[in-house]
């Protein structure tokens, strides 16, 4: 049995169950759609009172009641004015926008409920309702129609569906544990960033001086990895003439995401990938094929349009910066650069704790531009490194990039979820498009092969993930404040600053808690603000000159010379732990 699958078909015959007993419950509602999703479903209404916490409990109630008949979900084709007369005669006005929308060949099919609820769909569906054996509405949120925020607003109910009452209950702990690691609750916590969505943007992230400090300790880290993969680091500008992205193609296949200007009459555009910027780099100079590959390597920051419905926290922004680079290669090296790649990805999750990867290869989406054969060679260019690493993959036909296919990296985090990070594409197409090359052995042009690779993707998602995975717990060696120095007197405090400096001089990141406040006040604030080490200092200590040191994982460690400290310190950093 193909579980995903039929999953999916559970979870949108329950989105059709939950619609129906809206509609019985309110029949004024108006009904959109209402898809299965990632863990779930959801449904869209258009209800002028808002939906309440006691609301889904009652929707819940009216849903068991429908379930419990075990209605057959039956299929019927439909005429187009057929379906624009029965819906418009019910007050359906999305449905019938729906159907006039729709391509004129395209099959117009409906879904009966048991002959008690029809609804305009493509399916498909579990054979009864019967089927749904877990369930549970979870939340409602607001939602434009068709996601334009010109359009009227909506309210989506979400919800989730097993086959078992033993999956949805696992599911909801899972959810429960999900809530305590929510980034942007426990970046809250530890002073990390802020969005001012009403003052200065939507999707636009101010990093405080902790979460400057994480995101600067993976910056370094990248920029030194990179350097030892023999990476060449480069710089581009944020805005570029428009011309340069229609030569590219995204003003063609990504425009609707681009924010465009005028400078001096001409368009230009602010950069939503760094692709264009690199290729200029290599085009700058006539190449060599003993040049290749040559492989860029950018922390560019970009800027998508983005829409505000879809925007959350650091996991879906509008401006965000990219470990990026891009690798020109000859074809016979395409191979063996996307096997080093597929080993500097993970590398580089091992180093931040993540052990467990998903490969998925995405193959040639309906909106492409470029030969066919071109396409074709690097799809097999992709499966032959995957075969050459061992790896098995699951394929997502149509999922790749308008120029290239590719293969995406999801990573599993501390509590099962998969989250999207590192990316490697193919691309024949804009070495063509901007027409670059390079000079064999025999002094004839040839056209270099392109590859897009990320290793952690967005910077700002993957801190997000990184937040959630260890729930704000950081490894000491991500740690924007790594220890905290609690003297317990006035006449401490000399000797903390001292300590503070020697550690500080040697790279750690220290500091001094000698606020007038109980130590249990102070241990248990430096306790919420999850600082790897506490170091206590009082009269022993200070006589003794060493050190009382509590671990946030191990606890209590007794008494400690400066120096053995400091080298435990250094120890577990080198190990990234």
């Amino acid at each position: 049995m193909d579980y995903s699958r039929d999953i999916d078909k559970l979870r949108h015959t329950c989105a059709h169950v939950m619609a129906q007993a809206v509609q019985e419950l309110w029949p004024q509602a108006k009904v959109t759609i209402g898809p299965a999703i990632d863990n779930g479903f959801y449904y869209d209404f258009d209800k002028k009172e808002p939906f309440s916490d006691n609301d889904l409990r009652t929707i819940e109630k009216q849903m068991h009641k429908i379930i419990n008949k075990k209605p057959v979900l039956a299929k019927e084709v439909w005429t187009r004015a057929q379906a624009i007369e029965y819906f418009r005669s019910k007050g359906e006005t999305y449905k019938v926008e729906l159907i006039e929308n729709l391509p004129e060949n395209e099959e117009i099919s409906i879904y009966k409920t048991g002959n008690e609820w029809i609804d305009l769909c493509k399916g498909p569906h579990v054979d009864n309702a019967g089927e749904i054996r877990g369930f549970k509405l979870l939340s409602v949120a607001g939602a434009y129609w068709r996601g334009d925020e010109k359009n009227q607003m909506l309210q989506r109910i979400y919800g989730t569906a097993f086959f078992t009452q033993k999956e949805l209950e696992d599911y909801l702990n899972l959810l429960e544990e999900a809530a305590k690691r929510d980034h942007r609750k426990i970046a809250t916590q530890l002073d990390l960033f802020h969005i001012y969505h009403d003052t200065a943007g939507a999707g636009l992230v101010f990093y405080h001086p902790n979460g400057a400090m994480l995101r600067k300790t993976i910056e370094d880290y990248l920029r030194a990895q990179h350097l030892k993969h023999d990476y060449k680091m480069v710089m581009t500008p944020n805005i570029l003439k428009g011309k340069l992205w229609d030569i590219s193609g995204h003003s063609g296949h990504y425009k609707e995401n681009m924010y465009y200007f005028k400078v001096d009459d001409e368009d230009y555009a602010v950069k939503p990938m760094n692709c264009p910027g690199h290729i200029l780099i290599y085009q700058s100079q006539i190449r060599s094929y003993r040049d290749l590959p040559i492989r860029y390597f950018e922390l560019g920051t970009v800027y998508r349009q983005e829409k505000v419905g879809v925007l959350h926290g650091l996991l879906r922004v509008r401006g965000f910066t990219q470990d990026d680079a891009h690798i020109f290669c000859r074809a016979d090296q395409i191979k063996e650069e996307v096997v080093r790649v597929i080993d500097f990805v993970f590398e580089v999750m091992n180093d931040f704790g993540f052990h467990d990867l998903h490969i998925e290869l995405s193959t040639q989406p309906k909106d492409f531009m470029g030969a066919q054969e071109n396409w074709d060679k690097a799809t097999e260019a992709l499966k032959g490194a995957l075969k050459a690493k061992g790896i098995s993959y699951r394929v997502d036909e149509g999922g790749g990039a308008f120029y290239g296919p590719k293969i995406d990296f999801k990573l599993k985090d501390a509590i099962g979820r998969l989250w999207q990070c590192g990316t490697i594409q193919c691309d024949f197409n804009l070495p063509e498009r901007f027409d670059i090359h390079y000079i064999d052995d025999k002094g004839a042009q040839v056209r270099p092969i392109m590859l897009h690779r990320a290793i952690l993707g967005s910077l700002e998602r993957f801190i997000g993930t990184l937040i959630e995975h260890y729930a704000g717990h950081f490894p000491l060696w991500l740690a924007p404040n790594q220890v905290v120095i609690l003297p317990i007197k006035p006449e401490h405090n000399e000797y903390a600053q001292t300590i503070k400096k020697t550690f500080s001089d040697e790279g750690l990141r220290v500091a001094v808690d000698d606020r007038n406040e109980s130590l249990s006040k102070r241990i248990r604030e430096s306790s919420m603000k999850k600082v790897p080490y506490q170091i206590i200092i009082g009269d022993k200590e200070f006589s003794s000159q060493t050190l009382s040191v509590r671990s946030h994982g191990a606890g209590d460690l007794g008494p400690m010379g400066p120096q053995a400290l400091l080298e435990r310190l250094q120890q577990q950093i080198s190990d990234r732990l």
